[in-house]
C-alpha cells in the first residue's frame, strides 16, 4: 500500500514497471498493463509531478524511474519520525499522568469506564452532546457498540456535526463492513483507511475524548470486565488529538461511487476539481505565491484565494499543505 506516500495503485503499478525496465513509452507500458494509453500518460506526468519519474531527453516519450531511496524512501521516513513522536508524546503524557494522579488529584481529568453497557451509554452521551465534530479510530471488531446500531452518528449529522473517521484496513474484513462506511460517507462521514490503527478512539469538540482499555487487538473478554477512560481537557487529550490528525494526514481518502461501492476519486469522479482548478492546483503545488497565481491566471488574488479554499472543502482539509497532498494522492495535478 503505497498511499501513505502519496500513490495511488495505479501510479505504483506504473511505477514498479519503470523500476524494472530501464525506461518505457506510455505505449509499451499500456500494453502491459492493458491501460489506455491517455491514462498510461496521465500516470506517468503524475508520477514526474511527485519526483517519482522524468522524461528521457533522448527518447521523447519515454519516462525512466527515479530509484526508490531517493524519492520513496525520504517520504516514508518523515511520516514515520512525525507518528514516532506522536506516540513517544503520548506515552510521556501517560506516565505523567501516571506519576502526579495522586498529588494533583486528577480524578476529574481521566474517569474510568467499566463494563460494555456503561461505555455504550457514554458513546451514545458523547455523540448526542457533540455539537462541531467528531473524531474517531475505527478498528476490527467491535467491542462495546455495532456500527449498525449507532444511529446517534445520523441524528448527530442532521445537525451539522462533521464526522472524520479513520478505518484501519482489517476493518474492511468484517461482514457488512463496507456497507455501514458506504451509509455512513453518503450521511456525510468524511473517510479514511490506513494499513493499522494503534487504538480505538471518539473525540467530540476536541473537549472530550473515549477509548477502550483493552490491548489494540482483536477485542475479548467478559463485557462487564471492559474497562474504558474518558479523558477531559487536558495535555492528554491533546496528544490524543495530534495523534489522530498525524494518521488523517497519511490516511488514504475513501469515497463512494453511485454504485455503492468505495474508491478513491479520480478524474471521472464527479467531485474532482475542474481544469482550471486543476491548472491552479499545478502553480500552488510548485511554490507560487497567491499574486504570482492571479497573475498567471489573469483573476484577482482574492479570486485565488477563494478557489483555493474551495477545493480544501472539497477535499475535506483544513491547510493548504494538506491539499496539495490530497491533491497528489487524488490525481487532481
Amino acid at each position: 500500500m503505497l498511499e501513505t506516500v502519496g500513490l495511488t495503485a495505479p501510479e505504483g503499478d506504473v511505477y514498479r514497471l519503470l523500476l524494472v525496465a530501464e525506461s518505457a513509452s506510455a505505449g509499451e507500458i499500456s500494453g502491459r498493463t492493458g491501460l489506455d494509453a491517455p491514462v498510461v500518460l496521465r500516470l506517468l506526468g503524475a508520477l514526474e509531478a511527485k519526483g517519482l519519474a522524468y522524461a528521457v531527453e533522448e527518447s521523447p516519450g519515454w519516462y525512466a524511474a527515479i530509484p526508490p531511496e531517493v524519492a520513496l524512501v525520504p517520504r516514508l521516513q518523515r511520516h514515520a519520525e512525525a507518528l514516532d513522536q506522536t506516540r513517544a508524546a503520548v506515552f510521556d503524557m501517560v506516565e505523567t499522568y501516571r506519576r502526579v494522579a495522586r498529588a494533583r488529584g486528577v480524578g476529574q481529568t481521566v474517569e474510568i469506564i467499566d463494563g460494555a453497557a456503561a461505555l455504550r451509554q457514554r458513546l451514545r452521551q458523547l455523540q448526542d452532546g457533540a455539537r462541531r465534530e467528531m473524531l474517531c479510530f475505527c478498528k476490527a471488531g467491535y467491542v462495546a457498540m455495532s456500527p449498525e446500531s449507532n444511529q446517534e452518528q445520523f441524528a448527530a449529522h442532521d445537525r451539522g456535526v462533521l464526522y472524520r473517521v479513520l478505518y484501519e484496513q482489517a476493518y474492511f474484513d468484517d461482514p457488512g463492513s463496507v456497507d455501514n462506511v458506504v451509509t455512513g460517507v453518503r450521511a456525510g462521514e468524511v473517510a479514511r483507511a490506513v494499513p493499522r490503527l494503534p487504538l480505538r478512539l471518539a473525540i467530540a469538540d476536541r473537549s472530550v475524548a473515549v477509548l477502550p482499555l483493552a490491548p489494540s487487538g482483536a477485542p475479548g473478554g467478559s463485557p462487564r470486565e471492559l474497562k474504558a477512560a474518558l479523558v477531559r481537557d487536558s495535555s492528554l487529550l491533546e496528544a490524543l488529538i495530534d495523534l489522530f490528525e498525524h494518521y488523517w494526514e497519511v490516511g488514504a481518502p475513501l469515497r463512494v461511487t453511485d454504485e455503492g461501492r468505495i474508491g478513491g476519486a479520480g478524474p471521472e469522479d464527479p467531485a474532482s476539481p475542474a481544469a482550471e482548478d486543476r491548472h491552479l492546483l499545478s502553480l500552488m503545488v510548485a511554490g507560487m505565491t497567491d499574486e504570482a497565481i492571479a497573475g498567471q491566471l489573469r483573476v484577482s488574488k482574492r479570486t485565488v484565494q477563494r478557489r483555493i479554499q474551495g477545493l480544501m472543502n472539497l477535499a475535506g482539509v483544513v491547510t493548504r499543505m494538506q491539499l496539495g497532498w490530497h491533491a497528489a494522492r487524488r490525481d487532481w495535478l
